[in-house]
């Protein structure tokens, strides 16, 4: 009984495979390169369309933490000048006074005095001080290894405004983002033993973790292309040259390089060389240099 039905079912099976060659045969090539084109663009299609959505993902998150464009306080104890950099004159203010949070104090004369680091929130608090004694205020005396250059922008766009004069004295630093400030004054009076020099930018990220470090990276590079723009613009509209600037772009962060009397002058960052606190060989005052 069994070997009649599968005798019987044989030539049914036979039957069905002929007709599945007959209908693949008759199936045109070109079709079935087009079937397998479309589903090869299908699966093309749906990858970009994950490793799209990843992206927009991760570009629509904000930063974990924010980036602030700094230059780096030099170092207080024995910033280290640049090769090819004029000698560092000797620095009297003491190191724990230059590495502390900004103080601002006002002098008999109409002097402001802005002495220390420039910590993120400087600009506001001299901002308030000039709103209250503006009247009175008509030189800024700086002594700091720098600090926030954002804040260094905003007190020096500020001075501008105003056409205050800036000063630094004999023994003084003014380094990293306070030659900003400096080249803000209407009239820039430096010591030729006024220690003042500048050093790369650079953005730091304040905070983070590594999952997130190359696209912190990319953001800081930048926002420090953008804030170099940004002193460069600021150095032309208060009369400097932006040459000027193509010394920090040249000097590590780790070093500073030093401005020499005569490329204060050439450079017009300082408009007057004042010898006030210099004596010379009889005991007078000698004549203060002026940039042409």
């Amino acid at each position: 009984m069994s070997t009649s039905v599968e005798a019987s079912e044989e030539p049914q099976r036979a039957s069905w495979g002929r007709r599945l060659v007959q209908r693949a045969a008759a199936v045109d090539d070109g079709a079935v390169m087009r079937t397998a084109f479309w589903a090869l663009l299908l699966g093309t299609v749906s990858v970009l369309f994950v490793d799209f959505r990843e992206l927009t993902q991760n570009q629509a998150a904000p930063l974990p933490v924010p980036t602030q464009p700094i230059l780096p306080p030099a170092p207080a104890t024995n910033p280290e000048a640049s090769p090819g950099a004029g000698t560092r004159p000797a620095i009297t203010t003491s190191p724990e006074v230059l590495e502390g949070a900004l103080v601002i104090g006002l002098r008999p004369g109409g002097e402001l005095s802005l002495t220390g680091t420039l910590d993120v929130g400087s600009a506001e608090r001299f901002a308030a001080e000039i709103a209250e004694r503006g009247e009175y205020v008509q030189t800024v005396v700086l002594d700091s290894p720098g600090g926030s250059v954002v804040d260094a922008l905003a007190i020096g766009s500020l001075i501008h405004q105003r056409g205050l004069a800036t000063k630094v004295a004999a023994g003084s630093l003014c380094a990293s983002s306070c030659p900003i400030i400096f080249a803000s004054g209407a009239e820039r009076i430096a010591s030729p033993e006024a220690a003042i020099g500048v050093h790369q930018i650079y953005a730091a990220a304040l905070g983070g973790n590594a999952q997130d470090a190359l696209r912190v990276a990319g953001t800081a590079m930048s926002d420090a292309q953008t804030t170099t723009a940004q002193i460069t613009r600021h150095l032309e509209q208060t009369g400097v040259d932006p040459a000027l600037w193509l010394h920090a772009l040249e000097t590590p962060p780790q070093l500073l390089y030093y401005f020499t009397p005569e490329e204060m002058l050439a450079l017009r960052l300082a408009t007057r060389l004042d010898n006030e606190d210099l004596a010379d060989g009889t005991g007078g005052e000698t004549e203060p240099l002026r940039a042409r």
